[in-house]
């Protein structure tokens, strides 16, 4: 077997090392986690980015100059990182495949665990099966246990939320970070490798941090943020498409019927104001038949019930399903 093909099987043997790896183990430590070291930067970075900020509604080119200053460095080097690893592994494998093709494994196990941190699947899992045992009263619950819960996934007023309007919550949160913090990463270490899915990250949480339109935590992100929204969602333009396509793929819909949900999936992803969390949000929403809501800022399939428990856990279901296919596609796509 050539070095390239050698190479491209690993690539691939380790996307399903990672999966199993946040399967088996979840996330890092925080002090070795590469996640919080890129926030860490982004949190000294972003004292910089603030100083002398124009206040809320006023043109600040500065700040935003700042900002997409700040985020460039961190994205150089956070490349740099990540190709000076991924080259160190070639290297090792440049000497497997010369003589020692039994640790061809080895080397798709390391590349592995450097992917991992760039996903979070389990735990994404695993936050959204809390907020519904939250709610449900056979285990303790109560709907303040509910939105309680709720409110380590969202970022919006959860007091007044119906237990319907918790659940609608969870499953948005489950259907954008399914791009988000899953298929995309995996998307763009097919593209470009470890690095590829590193700078993904790191824009990703550079908008979480970042990305407001306006003031956030008492800062002003409206020009100093405005880089970092619009580079993540360039980034996630194709990965937000892809993750809906999937989730209509696993959901059993097929021929006129699934043409027809493609239709309808285009016209109730537009109702968000993000060019692309709506289109895995739609999916969801359609498929399961149920109404998301995000209060006075947008319905989609409105025309939908209220959701239930067993929604919760078929939303699930359909994510997983999702995150298989596209692993696989990945997995594919890198060893061809």
């Amino acid at each position: 077997m050539s070095h390239g093909a050698a190479a491209g099987t690993i690539g691939a043997l380790a996307v399903l090392c990672a999966l199993l790896w946040d399967r088996s183990f979840g996330e890092p430590p925080v002090r070795w986690h590469p996640v919080v070291w890129m926030g860490r930067y982004l949190g000294w970075a972003g004292q910089w980015v603030q100083r002398n900020v124009q206040p809320d509604g006023a043109r600040d080119l500065s700040a935003a100059l700042r900002g997409a200053l700040a985020w460039c460095l961190g994205c150089v080097a956070v490349a740099l990182l990540a190709m000076g690893l991924e080259r160190l592994l070639t290297a090792f494998g440049a000497w497997v495949v010369l003589g020692w093709p039994a640790l061809w494994p080895l080397q798709a196990l390391l590349l592995g665990v450097l992917l991992k941190p760039m996903l979070a699947w389990r735990m994404l899992r695993r936050e959204v099966q809390a907020v519904e045992r939250a709610l449900d009263p056979r285990h303790g619950g109560s709907l303040d246990a509910g939105r309680a819960r709720l409110r380590f996934l969202v970022s919006r007023d959860v007091r007044n939320l119906p237990a319907s309007g918790v659940r609608e919550s969870a499953i948005e949160t489950l259907a954008e970070n399914l791009s988000d913090s899953v298929l995309a990463p995996l998307f763009w270490f097919a593209v470009f490798g470890l690095p590829g899915a590193a700078c993904y990250r790191f824009a990703n949480t550079a908008d979480a941090m970042w990305g407001y339109p306006g003031v956030y935590l008492g800062r002003n992100w409206a020009w100093a943020g405005k880089w970092a929204a619009r580079a993540d969602d360039v980034l996630n333009w194709i990965p937000a498409r892809l993750t809906a396509l999937a989730l209509l793929l696993v959901g059993g819909r097929r021929g006129a019927t699934q043409a027809w949900q493609w239709r309808a999936l285009r016209r109730e992803a537009r109702r968000t104001v993000s060019p692309n969390s709506g289109w895995p949000m739609a999916a969801m929403a359609l498929l399961l038949d149920i109404a998301l809501r995000k209060p006075d800022v947008y319905v989609l399939h409105a025309e939908g019930r209220l959701a239930q428990a067993d929604d919760t856990a078929r939303a699930l279901q359909l994510a997983g399903r999702a995150v298989l296919l596209c692993a696989g596609c990945a997995a594919v796509t890198i060893r061809w």
